[in-house]
């Protein structure tokens, strides 16, 4: 090769690690082919994602007529089983099998329930629009137990795949494998829906059945894509005979560290934090910015366009050995600012300040999520990474639930208080609901930098990564700065 070719292709070399932030996650041990293949499982999650929280949530309040309330309840559901994840994680994690497998059990399982869950899923929202059938609580029970079944598929996949790129990843890859396998699922939401909302223009009871069991038809088709040839197969390991710790075991080896739990606090003070607007973003825009429904609908790009950011910005300074746990600092720090921008939007009625705080709060969740989740796979290195990275998926599940249903409801009850004068005429505004909602939010974001800021500390100063974080302060002397 000549000297003008080498120079070439250095020059395409260092482009792809330098625009490309996910082009250096791949390794002999996993290379780039098999990695993509393998995030095809947060693929299908994005997909089921869209239809619950997004698509089916539409269609059963304007077209199939269910009261609203009765449709949160319907999409709470499947956050009900996430507490659930830190069992399904220890139990890939000592699981007895005779063909060697750990995790593809839990991810095969994990997918014939998400399908069966989105299988019977149109059937059980037209039995509940139409009540021909059964009596009048069949349709709502019906269709309470596939909403529920999809998200039990869904936790199981999701943490035992998670588990599995931790076992296959090295260890110099592995932050910029995570930030590549949740883009993956960032990129199932956005392609799926795209195809659903083009698939449902032209909306009726059949296309609706169509589009749904079309969705877990290919569930099936990229999870078995996604667990070919994947996890190795190592019988010595998976034996009946061997001797496994308990439930309660594994979790007091997991206890031992002390950043186990703090960093569980701060995973669920900061998805607090970044969760409670969901519901509120749209609204907030139309409501008191005067946006139109095509102005607002772009927010979901914006949002998205942030939390790719995120991820890239997480993958590069990951990938250049930044602690996880500082990086998800900032990514908190981020999301002050960006509230402020969005709270800051309404007085100035301002939409170009609030979509920079949109962007800034997709960016600022996303390299929260990948730092907390980095920082797990670290701790899994002391116990399993299914207990490490179930726990931390049942802790961020749990936030999220829990901020979609407190955020509507504190949004409704302000916007009470506001309306009815009580606050005297300096707060009788529409906004007060959303600001107070926003606010909380920045609460919960500073809470979860005390929570973090010990480790923080200590991994960056220290330097030691099993050693015990003092007892006394808070953490606010080493945050970010």
């Amino acid at each position: 090769m000549t000297k003008r070719a080498m120079t070439a292709v250095d020059f395409w070399r260092s482009v792809g690690t330098r625009f490309l932030p996910f082009a250096d996650a791949a390794s002999e041990e996993l290379p780039l082919g098999r990695l993509l293949r393998l995030s095809l499982f947060q693929f299908s999650v994005g997909m089921a994602a869209v239809l619950l929280t997004g698509t089916l949530n539409r269609v059963m309040i304007l077209e199939i007529g269910v009261p609203a309330s009765l449709v949160a309840v319907m999409v709470a559901l499947p956050f009900l089983f996430a507490p659930a994840r830190a069992l399904i994680g220890y139990r890939s994690d000592t699981y007895k099998s005779l063909l060697g497998w750990r995790r593809v059990p839990f991810i095969w399982f994990g997918t014939l329930t998400q399908f069966g869950g989105l299988a019977i899923m149109p059937f059980a929202l037209l039995l509940l629009h139409s009540q021909i059938l059964g009596p009048w609580w069949m349709g709502p029970v019906s269709a309470a137990v596939a909403f529920m079944v999809t998200g039990i598929g869904i936790h199981m996949v999701q943490t035992a795949g998670l588990a599995l790129a931790t076992d296959i990843a090295p260890d110099e890859t592995r932050p910029r494998v995570v930030a590549l396998v949740y883009t993956m699922l960032l990129v199932g939401m956005f392609v799926s829906a795209i195809v659903f909302s083009y698939f449902l223009a032209d909306f009726s009871p059949k296309r609706l059945i169509q589009v749904v069991q079309g969705a877990a038809a290919a569930t099936m088709i990229l999870n078995v894509i996604a667990l070919w040839k994947q996890e190795p197969r190592r019988p010595s390991e998976t034996a009946p005979d061997i001797e496994r710790p308990t439930f309660n075991e594994a979790w007091a080896t997991f206890r031992e560290d002390r950043r186990s739990l703090r960093l569980l606090v701060a995973v669920g003070l900061g998805t607090l934090g970044f969760s409670m607007q969901d519901v509120l973003l749209e609204p907030y825009g139309g409501e008191i910015l005067g946006l139109s429904v095509s102005q607002t609908t772009l927010l979901n790009a914006v949002f998205a366009a942030g939390t790719m950011g995120g991820f890239m910005v997480a993958a590069r300074f990951l990938g250049k050995g930044m602690d996880p746990h500082r990086l998800a600092a900032y990514g908190t720090l981020i999301g002050v600012i960006a509230f402020s921008a969005v709270i800051f939007s309404a007085p100035f009625q301002s939409a170009l300040l609030f979509r920079i705080g949109t962007a800034l709060i997709g960016m600022g969740g996303g390299m929260f999520a990948v730092g907390t989740l980095t920082a797990c796979m670290d701790l899994a290195e002391n116990a399993g990474s299914g207990l490490a990275l179930g726990a931390w998926g049942a802790v961020q599940a749990c936030g999220i639930g829990i901020g979609l249903a407190s955020g509507g409801i504190i949004r409704d009850l302000g916007g009470q208080v506001a309306a009815s004068g009580s606050l005297g005429p300096a707060f009788a505004d529409h906004a007060l609901g959303y600001s107070i909602v926003y606010h909380l939010e920045i609460g919960f974001l500073f809470a979860a930098l005390i929570a973090i800021g010990p480790i923080v500390r200590r991994a960056s100063d220290k330097g030691d990564q099993n050693s015990t974080p003092p007892k006394k302060g808070i953490g606010l002397a080493e945050l970010p700065g």
